[in-house]
């Protein structure tokens, strides 16, 4: 209070102390007090209904065209799972001068459409507002989500990036790169990354993802054998390259090698282990990084544990896969997915459904995916009366839109089961044009029942649409060759020529004592060479007793009986099979991936080694598995 120009007299203080004391002060209101106290409370807005409220107070307050308090509000709405884009808008363009760090919020914004941020972004430069090290990260990356359209606008970016001086920020930098490797432009990243005169383990990594992801996995790899250090998301980017990329053998030995420079394991290696362990059926590996998981804490969250779970069901683990599954704690869609179609590949129709019930009974939704595996499951199963009820069922009651690949199981569900017209009128009232997928299935299935002349119509529509799949051709020609048509068989070989289109070879792996074992068709690389042939010639002598009989109807050429034999006898899969004989005992369990389907000839002899040799054998194929056990096969001749 302001002091008095004259001092009282002491007879007037002690009169003055007889009457009421007066108020204390109140503490300050002016209005900078005021927004401080409500700009604490903004940042602890949780919902839209608060937004409002506190929006409404700011009207009230007169403090709507402030930014610092607008910044708020627009930053829950912008970028809350629970806000309004259309809000922060109008909240927005009701500012008289917004400042950087709103139009920031705005590009940041998940929601927002990456053509309106640069559009935007012109008004923010109109408006004489110089960008900042933060906007140009979310620019960049807004040029991701379309390249064809936005990759000028990235350019232009680069130009204003460099003019402004954040080119050594690396932020802006690393955003950069991501923006180039995600438009396809290498060369470009690698001129960024080569120039830069300081690069962080981001900038290595994101070059060694995005060149992976690129199909350059061997530069990524000259990129992470250069790094001056690394990091476990370092190790991770390579090894997930190489899974990616299907080169699985080279993702463990790297695997191995980061144990071996004590790299701990997080979830994401794991994950990533777990996915190359599925590639190729290392179920060994497989089980040792699912128990390091457990036992080291490692959170084993949605994604990872459906990871194991795919993991398992694609080893022939089924029950090891049903029991993580049941363990967890919350079961999303992909676990529920996941497991649904691990039993439909492993011809558990019946199960797979009965898990969908309980599905549906627990309240998740489905998807097309689940649609998808219900409908493998009645395929492998031979349940066409079930698949014909789900695939109206789903799409009826969940609003689900079939698309090509639904069509397709079901041209396979009804194509196995002998009914190829209705097949065939399940393509032709499809509501887009059939692709080669779709009609390849339809192709096989007339090869199994032997429709010549509906096989040969849709062979040729296939093969025009899928050129360079050897399969095609092969299958088309297995059908000539099963009628007696030779020269027909001779102009598929010639086309396949004239095409460069080479037949893929056949190729079968088993794992034992953690090592990934490969075999093809009369291969002599491996080690145990001599010992392996020794053995199947001991197994084919053996199953003869039994009634073995080669099937000799795939083999193309029109030759003798005899010469057409001896190619059956050294297929990849009876090379790993005498190979898993040598090393598993009787009783115990031989697990083998192949890369494509089992052949007829093959099958018939798994079915009988299982029951002389007295072994459980799983064979994973391209389509589905195969458990042969005591002379039987788990697909029951239905394949």
């Amino acid at each position: 209070l302001p002091l008095s120009k004259s001092l009282p007299s002491s007879s007037q203080c002690l009169s003055s102390s007889l009457l009421p004391l007066p108020p204390p002060p109140s503490p300050p209101t002016s209005s900078s007090y005021r927004r401080a106290a409500l700009l604490r409370h903004l940042d602890s807005i949780s919902s839209l209904s608060e937004v409002r409220q506190y929006h409404s107070l700011l009207i009230r307050l007169d403090l709507s065209a402030d930014n610092h308090a607008a910044a708020r509000l627009v930053q829950f709405l912008a970028l809350s799972p629970s806000g309004s884009l259309p809000y922060a808008l109008r909240l927005f363009h009701s500012l008289p001068s917004p400042d950087p760090f709103l139009f920031n919020t705005l590009f940041r914004s998940p929601l927002f459409p990456p053509l309106s941020s640069f559009l935007l972004f012109s008004r923010m430069l109109s408006d004489s507002l110089l960008p900042n090290r933060f906007t140009f990260p979310s620019l960049l990356r807004c040029v991701s989500a379309d390249p064809i359209l936005l990759l000028p606008f990235g350019l232009q970016l680069h130009a204003l990036l460099f003019k402004l001086g954040f080119a050594s920020d690396p932020f802006s930098r690393n955003s950069l790169l991501l923006m180039y490797l995600s438009c396809s432009l290498p060369d470009a990243a690698r001129r960024v990354f080569d120039t830069s005169a300081h690069v962080d383990v981001v900038s290595w990594t994101t070059m060694i993802t995005g060149l992976s992801k690129l199909g350059l996995v061997d530069a990524a790899r000259e990129l992470f054998d250069g790094m001056p250090e690394r990091n476990s998301v370092s190790w991770n980017a390579m090894i997930a390259g190489y899974v990616q990329g299907g080169r699985f053998a080279d993702a463990f030995e790297l695997f191995d090698r980061m144990r071996e420079e004590g790299v701990g394991i997080d979830k994401f290696v794991a994950a990533s282990m777990l996915a190359a362990c599925t590639g190729v059926g290392a179920l060994e590996r497989g089980r040792w990084i699912h128990e390091h998981i457990e036992t080291n804490g490692i959170e084993l969250d949605g994604k990872l544990a459906t990871t194991a779970i795919d993991m398992y069901c694609k080893c022939g683990c089924l029950e090891k896969a049903y029991e993580v599954f049941v363990k967890l704690p919350q079961k999303g869609l992909s676990s529920w997915n996941c497991m649904i179609g691990g039993f439909a590949v492993h011809g558990r129709g019946e199960v797979a459904i009965e898990l969908f019930h309980q599905m549906e009974q627990e309240g998740v939704m489905p998807d097309d995916i689940t649609l998808l595996n219900v409908l493998s499951a009645c395929a492998h199963s031979g349940l066409v009366a079930e698949g014909r009820r789900y695939f109206k069922h789903i799409v009826k009651t969940y609003s689900i839109e079939p698309k090509m690949e639904h069509f397709g199981c079901m041209v396979d569900l009804l194509g196995r089961a002998g009914l190829l017209e209705e097949a065939k009128k399940v393509i032709d009232e499809m509501p887009m044009e059939a692709d080669a997928g779709v009609l390849g299935a339809l192709l096989g299935a007339c090869k199994i029942h032997g429709n010549l002349d509906m096989g040969e119509k849709i062979g040729r529509r296939v093969i025009e649409l899928d050129s360079r799949n050897s399969g095609r051709y092969v299958l088309m020609a297995n059908m000539f060759a099963s009628a007696g048509r030779w020269e027909d068989v001779a102009d598929m070989r010639r086309l396949m020529n004239d095409r460069g289109v080479n037949k893929e070879a056949g190729r079968s792996a088993i794992e034992m004592n953690g090592l990934v074992h490969e075999f093809i068709c009369g291969g002599m690389s491996h080690p145990e060479a001599r010992e392996i042939y020794a053995k199947v010639d001991e197994m084919l002598k053996r199953i003869r007793l039994e009634g073995y009989v080669p099937d000799t109807g795939g083999v193309l050429h029109d030759i003798d009986e005899e010469e057409k034999e001896n190619p059956l006898y050294y297929h990849s899969e009876k090379l790993a099979i005498a190979f898993g004989l040598l090393h598993v005992k009787p009783g115990e369990t031989i697990r083998i991936t192949k890369n494509l389907r089992v052949c007829r000839d093959c099958h018939e002899a798994s079915k009988l080694i299982s029951g002389v040799f007295d072994r459980e054998i799983i064979v994973r194929d391209r389509n589905r598995f195969h458990h042969f056990k005591g002379g039987e096969c788990s697909c029951k001749d239905y394949w």
